[in-house]
């Protein structure tokens, strides 16, 4: 994994849209068709979205006769979680402080009260 190809990740997963069309293609391959059903937009804006998510590595693209269907490429994904588990790390030693402060908060406040 390079920095360079977590850049694209991120880029592509910032769109709503793209982050829809991923949505879908979790649950199974699906036509360019398909995908562009939910959404107001023309088929070139649709296949924009998809060269996006393709030259990121998050979608592959194949041809079967007529069909062209699209499937989820897990990988740059996994990039992703094992990029941000540093900062789950993070993120649970900080609640955990959080905790012990609002714990600590309302323990003075029962003292307080019971004096």
């Amino acid at each position: 994994m390079t920095p360079d190809r977590l850049s694209h990740t991120f880029a592509a997963l910032a769109d709503p849209t793209r982050r829809a069309i991923l949505a879908r293609l979790a649950s199974g391959q699906a036509s360019v068709t398909e995908l562009a059903a939910p959404f107001q937009m023309t088929m070139p804006a649709v296949s924009k979205h998809l060269k996006v998510l393709e030259r990121a590595g998050l979608i592959a693209r194949g041809r079967e006769a007529q069909w062209r269907p699209c499937r989820l490429e897990g990988e740059p994904l996994r990039d992703v979680a094992d990029w941000m588990e540093q900062y789950r790390r993070f993120w649970d030693e900080s609640f955990d402080r959080l905790d012990d402060y609002l714990q600590s908060i309302q323990k003075e406040k029962k003292h307080d009260e019971r004096q």
